[in-house]
């Protein structure tokens, strides 16, 4: 959804953006690539980072974009024109999800052992995400097959054509992640990483991932946000099939406070949409926009019991296609969740199989 909100921050590049293969200097040393993305949101924002590490001058990239022929080709231009004539040394990924972590596997190949680069360039992310892409890439998590069908029908999904659509949908993340490097390098909270003669400390966020790595530089003030904090649209927060009692929205909401700490003016980079100041500001409105939710929520749940699917058009204005579907099917059960699990509804399970929740 759109942030209504949006006027109270502000865009230091105005209208600017970094075209398909190129790269703009955003500060000494930090460069912006944008990556296209075959859905609604149809780009993602890449970072390149100059670097010195184990006395070899280059680049590290933060996030990597869809495996893709495109983003492939799009990279060889970066590459080509936006490096200085110097070497990747190593890659970060801010979480698993595959815009972000798709090409990691080939930008680590491409790179180890090259004239002048690192023996090994190594990708850096949380062991929590690591590990489960590594089992998604060859299966699929919560994104697609038959137990997320059936998942989403126990919450009132019953179209026959978008289940049969959604069992189809198994290789919806290997085809995007066909392969995860073998090995990786640990991030975790407050670790602080030097890059380039500057300190980044790690700040860990829950709900959109299992455990996503947001990049700050004190020096700096600049925060490489990742989907943890986007300024024009919320970040998805869903339950998927693998753990259906989970409660991401309040560990989400509860992670947002963590970025408060940072300076007013810290200059946002973010995964989707522009560079952006007022980050607090953009966190009481992320804050608005989810209480805003929830009361919806329980309004809709206090007039009759209401299952998932049924609060689609609450929750949601405008019209989905199939993959907007899957993500808002998983943010309404998380909204649901996080209100069953706070003791503000109950839940129930129906001769139908369908959840329905309830007032308390």
């Amino acid at each position: 959804m759109a942030n209504a909100r949006e006027s109270e921050l502000h865009y230091p590049l105005g209208e600017t953006l970094p075209r398909p293969g190129e790269a703009l200097d955003l500060a000494p040393g930090v460069r912006w690539v944008r990556m296209g993305l075959p859905f609604a949101l149809d780009h993602i924002n890449l970072w390149l980072l100059r670097d010195r590490l184990d006395g070899r001058e280059g680049w590290t990239i933060v996030d990597c974009g869809i495996a893709s022929d495109e983003t492939r080709a799009n990279w060889e231009q970066v590459f080509a024109a936006h490096l200085d004539g110097l070497p990747v040394l190593r890659v970060m990924a801010t979480h698993f999800h595959p815009d972000h972590l798709g090409l990691a596997h080939w930008l680590t190949e491409r790179w180890s052992g090259r004239v002048g680069a690192h023996p090994e360039c190594r990708l850096w992310m949380s062991a929590t995400d690591f590990n489960l892409a590594r089992l998604a890439s060859s299966s699929t998590v919560g994104m697609g097959g038959a137990s997320a069908a059936a998942f989403f029908g126990s919450h009132g999904l019953t179209d026959p054509e978008s289940l049969d659509k959604i069992r189809a949908r198994a290789d919806y993340y290997p085809r995007m992640v066909p392969v995860v490097p073998a090995s990786f390098r640990r991030l975790m909270d407050g670790n602080e990483v030097a890059i380039g003669g500057r300190v980044w400390r790690c700040i860990a966020g829950y709900g959109h991932a299992p455990e996503h790595i947001s990049l700050f530089c004190a020096e700096g003030r600049l925060l490489i946000s990742g989907d943890m904090v986007l300024p024009r649209i919320s970040t998805n927060v869903s339950v998927v099939d693998v753990e259906p009692e989970a409660d991401p929205l309040n560990l989400y909401l509860d992670s947002l406070s963590r970025y408060l700490a940072l300076p007013a003016d810290t200059l946002v980079l973010p995964s989707h949409g522009k560079p952006f100041t007022g980050l607090h500001e953009r966190i009481d409105q992320l804050r608005e926009h989810h209480d805003e939710r929830l009361a919806e929520v329980v309004a809709a749940c206090r007039a009759a019991p209401t299952h998932a699917a049924g609060l689609l058009p609450v929750l949601f204005k405008r019209k989905l296609d199939l993959h907007q579907t899957t993500f808002a099917m998983g943010e309404s059960i998380a909204h649901l969740n996080a209100l069953w699990l706070r003791g503000a509804l109950r839940r129930e399970l129906g001769a139908d199989g369908v959840y329905r929740f309830s007032a308390a």
